[in-house]
Parts: structure tokens; sequence; C-alpha cells
């Protein structure tokens, strides 16, 4: 083989090799607005700064010792960009195929299910909604709160009947509306009625 086309066939092989690499991330910056991470690739290489891309819309940051993959433009080790990241010890198991969850490092998340609908796991922690001007539940069957308590910090307006364990209000209208006061003689309903 002619010797510059043997060198030539080396270099760019080598620069193939190079275009793709994987490491453990050591630490990240979120505070500009593209998030960077520093990652050790090998025992001799560490790269620092390098951006990370993620899909619109959707933002992380990925906890030291995550796997990740960089792509390096040319095979060149300075013009890189994270592209995929994995928390081996966060990450759920046991998805069916199709199946999606967004998840964080202390346990809480989403879960887009097959058959169970969505579920959210907030781990015992609050759940805020804020900035909404209205928030509206449609749903085609119920509504259900399983809480020892419910609290609402303003006016109830219902456009249907409201029951207790008892009875509804409409029915305790409906008996307060019928009684009369007995006695030595008996007293109309009350008027105005409810």
């Amino acid at each position: 083989m002619i010797p510059e086309l043997a060198d030539f066939s080396r270099q760019f092989w080598r620069r193939i090799q190079l275009t793709v690499g994987r490491g453990r991330i050591t630490g990240t910056d979120d505070t500009g607005t593209v998030q960077t991470v520093q990652a050790q690739l090998n025992a001799l290489e560490t790269r620092d700064g390098t951006p990370r891309l993620a899909e619109f819309g959707f933002t992380s940051n990925p906890p030291a010792k995550s796997d990740v993959v960089f792509l390096f433009l040319s095979g060149n080790r300075s013009n890189g960009v994270a592209i995929a990241t994995n928390h081996q010890p966060s990450r759920p198991t046991g998805l069916q195929p199709g199946e999606v969850q967004v998840y964080d490092l202390w346990g809480k998340s989403i879960y887009f299910t097959e058959n169970d609908g969505i579920v959210i796991d907030a781990k015992n922690t609050p759940i805020t909604v804020n900035n909404a001007t209205t928030v509206t539940i449609n749903a085609s069957s119920e509504v259900v709160l399983n809480t020892p308590k419910l609290q609402v910090n303003g006016d109830i307006v219902a456009t249907g009947d409201i029951t207790d364990k008892v009875r509804s209000m409409a029915a305790d209208r409906s008996l307060y509306d019928q009684h009369g006061h007995p006695g030595n003689s008996v007293t109309a309903p009350p008027s105005p009625q409810q």
C-alpha cells in the first residue's frame, strides 16, 4: 500500500473511532441557556463544559455518576455534545412496551401506563399548581378525593345536589319546608321556604 494512503487511512479510522464517546458525569452546570456537563470518559480523559442537548420542552439535571454518551464532530474531542444520559440506580424498570414514566432521583414520578391510566406518585410531598386562572377536570364518571380533610379557602358553588352520609341538601330543604311547630296551635311551614 502507498505509505501516504496508509497514513491517511489510519488517521481517518482514528477519527471515526473518536466520533462517539461514553463516560460518567462528574458534574453539571445548569445556570446558563445551555446546560453543560463534566464527564470522565476514561482514566486519562475528562471533558468539561460540554453542552448537553435534550428534547425541547423537557429538561433535567442528571446526577453525578450518570452514564453519558457524547458525539464529537469529525472526531474532534474538543468539539463535542452530550446527547444521552442515564442514572442506573434511579431508573424505573418493568415498563411495558409503549409505556412512559417521568421520574426523579427521589422516586417521584408520573407514569403513563397501558391499563391503569396516568399514575402520579408524589412520595409524600406537596403538589402545587401555580398561576392557573381556572383548573378544569372533565371526568366522564366521577372525581374521588380520599383525604382526611378537604380545605377550601373561598366559596363553594355547586350546580347539582350535595349529599353527606345521611341525606342530600335538597332532602334537608324539603324536610325544612314541610315542617310546622306543634303546640297550642300548629304553625304554618316557614316562610320564606328554602
